[in-house]
């Protein structure tokens, strides 16, 4: 353990780090309402802006296609995909994926999503940093997240069989790298995610596609799908944090 770190709790005594634990924990609670306020906020306001068609008349799809092709990015395919605001790009197949509720929708929220995804399609084609840092650490992350429940169920059955052993920190510095690791992620995704609405915005108005004043449903609707993402890094973060305090103590 780090002797610093004890000895900066030491000076105010032990139930410092006790309080900062019951802060840490207390803290989820408030941070999962605004995730829940964040998804509800994304889907009233794609809602809003959906009843608002282009003065242009194209349907996402069009533009995808448009932008792509004059970006260059031709050989970039554009698919449906089931459900509503599903709608991203999988560099696997180099595929841009519409949802049904936006891939023949000529509102405002539906060009502004799929210019969106059109976004990190040309991040990929750039090599933009952010996301090729994302894109190494999501098949690290899709195995460690498979580790998670047999993980929490051995460290229950550890507790239980051995009260007060050693094995339990085991288990929970594991789960603290697959923490690091998840808030590494959505720390890298929130540049990415940015990234690919400012291009969005940038792109539409260059290829004249959209007016400046329809440009405001789109601000909200990208801003909106930008909150989940602020908020999935903060609660990782605590969460990450709240498991390091309850190491530490452990160990002291």
């Amino acid at each position: 353990m780090n002797v610093s770190i004890i000895s900066a709790f030491s000076i105010f005594g032990m139930d410092t780090l006790s309080s900062a634990i019951m802060v840490a924990t207390f803290s989820i609670i408030p941070l999962l309402f605004w995730s829940i306020y964040a998804s509800a906020k994304v889907n009233t306001t794609y809602k809003r802006y959906s009843q608002q068609s282009a003065r242009s008349g194209m349907t996402a799809r069009d533009v995808a296609r448009r932008i792509l092709d004059e970006e260059g990015l031709r050989d970039v395919d554009i698919q449906p995909c089931r459900g509503s605001l599903t709608d991203h790009y999988d560099p696997r197949n180099n595929t841009v994926y519409l949802s049904e509720s936006t891939i023949d929708s000529p509102s405002v929220a539906g060009i502004g999503v799929a210019a969106h995804e059109v976004g990190h399609a040309i991040q990929y084609a750039r090599k933009y940093v952010p996301v090729k840092i994302r894109g190494a650490i999501v098949p690290v992350l899709g195995f460690m997240s498979k580790l998670m429940l047999p993980l929490l169920l051995l460290n229950l059955i550890t507790l239980f069989i051995m009260p007060g052993g050693g094995y339990s920190n085991i288990f929970l510095a594991v789960m603290i790298g697959i923490y690091a690791v998840n808030m590494l992620f959505s720390f890298v995704t929130l540049p990415t995610e940015f990234n690919a609405s400012s291009r969005a915005k940038k792109l539409l108005v260059s290829h004249n596609i959209l007016q400046a004043d329809e440009m405001e449903g789109v601000q909200k609707v990208l801003s909106a799908a930008a909150m989940t993402y602020v908020a999935s890094f903060v609660m990782t973060f605590i969460q990450l944090l709240r498991l390091i305090l309850i190491f530490m103590s452990r160990r002291n």
